[in-house]
């Protein structure tokens, strides 16, 4: 498949997604990013356009910060470490947020481990 076409794809995803999911102060969305290396999440209120609560496999609060990356592992460990940064900000229950990413991989290890960590979707 050419490149242009996987990128107009993945727009398109990201386009659908972002259509149904919308987040407010109550229950906000849960924004997901992947790159080559890194993983961010953020905590985001559409109504007041304003992040609530972030985490990175790049930020300073992440355990085995070398040791994360863009994997399932990382996932996994990211999104315990997501979870709990919501948890403490007092965001109980989100809407997920995948973007143009399928949900399957490293964005259900994701989603998982957030929800054994205590977040509601």
């Amino acid at each position: 498949m050419r490149t242009q076409k996987k990128q107009k794809l993945a727009q398109l995803r990201h386009w659908r997604v972002r259509h149904k999911v919308s987040g407010t102060h109550e229950r906000p969305r849960m924004s997901v990013c992947f790159t080559n290396e890194n993983i961010y999440v953020q905590f985001i209120d559409d109504v007041k356009r304003v992040t609530l609560a972030a985490t990175a496999t790049t930020s300073k609060a992440a355990p085995e910060l070398k040791a994360l990356a863009a994997n399932v592992k990382g996932a996994k460990t990211l999104g315990t470490l997501a979870a709990k940064t919501a948890l403490d900000k007092g965001i109980k229950q989100v809407v997920f947020d995948r973007g143009s990413a399928r949900f399957h991989g490293k964005v259900k290890a994701l989603a998982d481990a957030a929800r054994e960590a205590g977040l509601k979707f």
